[in-house]
């Protein structure tokens, strides 16, 4: 059934066409969060109780939608998703030293995954031509092809402005600036691509199916080798003019600091991201990776513990200044030192009550993101 052929046919004000836009809406919002229990579809789409149940039942007939038994605060209901047989989509996330790569069906459940190691200074072309092979590769595993995918969603460890799919800002990710990086994987892989930048792909799941699914305004700051953050509002991304949005990890903790890559001086990025935090490290603790730095902590090591709780102290003074200016219900934290959990979220909480504006309220909690490292990927499969 199509939705939007039977809508156009329809007189305006019908009973028919009152149907069908009510039927729109509530597809409309199993594709905006995945799963929903029939009261929440209510909820969610400001149908009546009895208008959802209807509608599910004809739509379930038709093979558009598919229902389960669940149990929400002990008791049953009815658990309703897209039916799986509409297609496949690809969830793809380029850090700035792994690729993820998920291939999940309309109901966002993951049907394949994998993830591979990167090179440090990794650039488009070379990339997109193995990520198209990947791809191909994983369809086939599932007794597909390429061509039966859907659409892919791409994130990128930079801004990515919305108006052109380039990255926006010189000397963040060099390697893959003026490219229109959607159209490229579009070329090779002959599907339809959407890219945005990796925060506010992975705010966005958190935002739809995660941590920050009840909030009405939500921050994910996502802390790894680089430090960025996905702003949302109402469920939705605010990207700002140039894709811009976010990029606390560009904010000047001190002016006479660093040379930041963005040719900037005292950046965040310069005193809590992935480089800044190995490099105080002799080259015999053998500190390459964060995952490294996460292990050492995990095993008790005093140091290490203590370079995540300071760079948790300098994101919560980037945060309370975000919080200022942007006033969030919710702070999501993940990315790979985001899975430090209290050592780097505890001293960010010391800092936000010592700089940000208090309300009758009190301050934006700061939780840990849900998905982990695979959000952003999650993002990816959301917008595809």
């Amino acid at each position: 059934m199509s939705i939007t052929m039977v809508r156009r046919t329809s007189p305006p004000g019908s009973q028919t066409s009152l149907r069908e836009a009510n039927r729109a809406r509530l597809v409309e919002s199993l594709k905006r969060h995945g799963r929903l229990t029939q009261v929440e579809l209510a909820g969610s789409t400001g149908l009546s109780p009895a208008t959802v149940s209807n509608i599910v039942k004809e739509l379930t007939a038709a093979g558009l939608l598919h229902t389960s038994i669940t149990s929400r605060s002990g008791r049953r209901a009815t658990l309703v998703s897209l039916a799986r047989q509409l297609g496949l989509v690809a969830g793809v996330h380029y850090t700035s030293r792994q690729l993820h790569i998920a291939i999940a069906d309309v109901t966002r459940t993951v049907v394949s995954q994998t993830s591979l190691p990167l090179p440090l200074d990794h650039r488009h072309d070379a990339q997109l031509d193995r990520l198209a092979i990947l791809l191909s590769e994983l369809m086939e595993s599932l007794g597909g092809t390429v061509t039966d995918l859907l659409s892919v969603g791409l994130a990128l460890p930079a801004p990515i402005d919305p108006r052109t799919g380039m990255v926006s800002t010189p000397g963040l990710l060099p390697g893959w600036e003026g490219v229109d990086v959607a159209a490229s994987l579009s070329e090779r892989i002959a599907r339809p691509v959407y890219v945005d930048s990796e925060a506010n792909l992975g705010g966005l799941a958190e935002a739809r199916e995660g941590s920050g699914r009840t909030a009405s305004s939500s921050v994910y700051i996502r802390v790894g080798h680089t430090i960025s953050a996905g702003l949302i509002v109402g469920g939705d991304l605010f990207r700002g003019v140039n894709g811009k949005a976010g990029q606390i990890g560009h904010v000047t903790i001190d002016e006479n600091g660093p040379i930041c890559r963005c040719s900037n001086r005292g950046c965040l990025e310069t005193y809590a991201g992935g480089p800044a935090l190995l490099s105080l490290f002799p080259p015999s603790a053998g500190m390459q990776r964060i995952s490294d730095l996460l292990q050492a902590a995990e095993d008790g090591d005093g140091s290490s513990r203590r370079v995540i709780a300071d760079a948790g102290r300098h994101i919560g003074i980037a945060a309370a200044s975000l919080c200022n200016l942007f006033d969030p219900e919710l702070i999501i934290v993940g990315g790979e030192l985001g899975q430090a959990g209290e050592i780097l979220m505890a001293p960010m909480r010391h800092s936000l009550e010592r700089t940000a504006l208090a309300s009758a309220n009190g301050l934006p909690e700061i939780v840990g993101a849900s998905f982990g490292e695979w959000a952003e990927t999650r993002g990816g499969i959301a917008i595809a």
